[in-house]
């Protein structure tokens, strides 16, 4: 059922939101104003950056440097146009000559900082780049602790769920409750730590940073600041709530599940869920993961625990208990995996080809080999509860043997009475009651089953004679007879001579029936199986979880393809574009076409090729080719491309587009002194 319910779901999710496209999350820069590397002649009054998604601004997003390595001061950040996927700087007037260098850092939509730099010039680029000051040391000691903060939050988040699951559903609290302290103090450390090193990791800068008051204040103001101050909120009111196996009313049910999806949310929200395509159903799904692996490790956490240190062995039915709710977390895990897993990736390509999908396809191995662990799990907690099982039955079959021993025991060890019964008080044929060993009252045996033809009157009095043939007298008034045969010697306080007595009071040996200390040792073993199997599986869990971690600061699979692809159209657009435009002059000879090659085909310096060839298509000699370019929805141009014959064909080495845009390309072919045409056609500039 499990299985396909998993199965079902998968195909659910795949049918209903497999065919929505968008942005992926993790922003990549789309384009830039001024482009990189473009010259310009005049200095911009601003620069704008343009991103597949909403980012976050710093107080310190831009650097501009001149082209002596001096800060240029800059307005402050902005978007352009109130749209949240931009960011805008204004820059000063009077800025000179030379190239100029752009070094930007902004915070995504799930939270992660993106950087870059580029460059432009005016007038004419400069011999030298001003280099982009980075504090490495400081960027990479705050990215490292600020990931270890992550990893233990992770911890501490399943250990805390997964406990208190474990101790609510299998109603065993027993040696796990410290667990719970555990995994509450050590979220809420991490939970600390990750709110004073947001600063420093959004900024690339160092530890002084994180107990910078303005830093600190900015982080609050930011989404994924808030989102930290909730989570340690929330788990100051998850100390008070009350964990306990025989509280299972529903109002305290209902607020632990509430906490504890609450505290989900904050992950979902400040990560890849929270941006890109499908963010509702990516929410859901993610907090839905989250849970589930909490559940799951974390329970394994709590049962390895119980199975080491609780004084008693941990009931069957404990074990099988978790043995359900693990198998319906995994269930769980497998619909909302697969979907997290399409959204991320985008197409099969971005398994192989982005470092998302191979830390994806190394997780998904690690999820194999814990899987085979649960599945040993799972068969080991069964065979514990088949065997507790044969043990309670063992136990009830010799009870019930040693019951009917003992009766057959009791019975035998009755006094018998000699003669036949006497008449009770009331003149019936009663069976006088008799005192035997320990004061137990019984009946005394007839003497049809005494098998005695000996006597004795039940009104003897207490000090009357036994019969010196027949038995023993007693003191006690009333008859206790024995047989003839008995040993002078026995006292009525000695327990019979018959043997056969003592003996019956063993049980029978069966050498079908599994003693209880046989099913015992096989217990034994079980769990000695299951503590290696669950040990096995908190080993390579705690592996998911590093690699969970590493895969939330990667850039998916889909966004590093988009912005591949976007790469790669500029790269095909930087080099060159080469067009045909045919001609004729109206004279005999005078057809032919002008194949003219510019490059790289952008904002900025380009050079321009040209060759003429005739009607027959062979390379043609002309007087003169002028060629112009103008920009007509922004009113630039004509610009003259000054094109010099160099044997054969006719170029120039300096020809600067300023702006990006469609501009026409107008060629002038003169064949003879008086003969020439003008052609026209249009070129994108990138």
């Amino acid at each position: 059922m499990a299985r396909g319910l998993a199965l079902l779901g998968t195909v659910l999710v795949l049918v209903l939101f497999g065919g929505v496209g968008g942005a992926s999350a993790h922003a990549a820069l789309t384009g830039a104003d001024p482009q990189d590397g473009s010259v310009l002649k005049t200095a911009p009054r601003q620069v704008t950056l343009t991103f597949t998604e909403s980012v976050g601004l710093l107080d310190d997003s831009f650097r501009v440097l001149d082209p002596g390595n001096r800060r240029v001061r800059t307005g402050e950040p902005g978007h352009a146009d109130g749209r949240s996927d931009t960011a805008r700087v204004t820059l000063p007037e009077g800025l000179g000559t030379g190239t100029f260098t752009v070094a930007w850092r902004v915070v995504s939509a799930d939270s992660h900082p993106v950087s870059g730099a580029f460059t432009f010039s005016i007038g004419k680029p400069s011999a030298s780049v001003a280099p982009i000051p980075v504090d490495p040391a400081g960027n990479t000691l705050s990215t490292t602790l600020y990931d270890i903060a992550r990893y233990v939050a992770y911890g501490g988040l399943a250990l805390l769920i997964g406990t208190a699951s474990f101790v609510l559903v299998c109603g065993f609290p027993g040696p796990v409750r410290r667990l719970l302290l555990a995994g509450w103090s050590t979220l809420f450390v991490s939970t600390f730590a990750l709110l004073l090193l947001r600063g420093p990791y959004e900024r690339g800068t160092g530890l002084a940073d994180a107990v910078d008051p303005g830093v600190l204040n900015e982080t609050l103001a930011g989404r994924p600041g808030l989102v930290l101050l909730a989570r340690l909120v929330l788990l100051a009111a998850v100390a008070f709530y009350p964990v306990r196996a025989d509280r299972r009313e529903r109002p305290v049910l209902a607020l632990g599940a509430l906490l504890t999806v609450s505290l989900a949310v904050t992950w979902a929200a400040a990560e890849h869920a929270s941006a890109g395509i499908q963010v509702p159903v990516a929410m859901a799904s993610s907090v839905l993961h989250l849970l589930s692996m909490a559940v799951w490790l974390g329970g394994l956490g709590a049962l390895l625990t119980a199975l080491y240190r609780s004084a008693e062995p941990l009931p069957a039915a404990v074990v099988n208990r978790f043995s359900r709710l693990a198998l319906g977390s995994v269930a769980v895990l497998v619909v909302t995996g697969v979907y997290q897993s399409w959204r991320g990736l985008g197409s099969w390509d971005a398994l192989t080809s982005t470092s998302y999908g191979r830390l994806l396809v190394v997780k998904l191995l690690a999820v194999l080999c814990l899987l085979a662990g649960a599945a040993c799990s799972r068969r080991w907690a069964g065979r514990l509860m088949v065997a507790a099982q044969e043990r309670v039955e063992a136990a009830a079959t010799a009870t019930a043997t040693a019951t009917a021993t003992m009766a057959v025991a009791v019975a035998e060890r009755v006094p018998q009475t000699v003669g036949a019964p006497a008449a009770g008080p009331a003149g019936r044929g009663e069976v006088p009651a008799v005192v035997g060993r320990g004061g137990t009252v019984s009946e005394a045996v007839p003497e049809a089953e005494a098998g005695s033809g000996a006597s004795a009157d039940a009104g003897d009095g207490p000090g009357e004679a036994p019969n010196p043939g027949t038995g023993t007298g007693t003191g006690t008034g009333a008859g206790a007879g024995t047989d003839a045969g008995t040993d002078p010697g026995t006292t009525p306080d000695s327990p019979p001579a018959d043997s056969s007595a003592d003996s019956s009071t063993e049980p029978p040996a069966d050498s079908s029936t599994e003693s209880p200390a046989d099913s015992s040792d096989e217990s034994a073993r079980y769990r000695r199986a299951l503590r290696g199997s669950v040990l096995a599986e908190i080993t390579v869990g705690i592996l998911v979880l590093v690699i969970t971690t590493l895969l939330t600061g990667t850039q998916p699979g889909r966004a590093a393809t988009e912005t591949a692809e976007a790469s790669a159209a500029a790269a095909s657009e930087q080099t060159g574009t080469t067009t045909v435009v045919p001609f004729d002059v109206g004279t005999p000879g005078g057809r032919g076409k002008v194949q003219i090659e510019l490059a790289p085909g952008r904002v900025g310096e380009n050079s321009v090729q040209a060759v003429i060839f005739g009607p027959d298509g062979g390379i043609s000699t002309v007087p003169e080719l002028r060629l112009s370019f103008t920009l007509e929805s922004q009113r630039i141009g004509p610009i003259d491309a000054e094109l010099t014959d160099r044997g054969g064909y006719w170029a120039a080495d300096d020809v600067t587009l300023p702006v990006a845009g469609i501009w026409t390309m107008k060629a002038t072919v003169r064949t003879t002194d008086i003969d020439q045409v003008t052609v026209s056609k249009t070129v994108r500039i990138g």
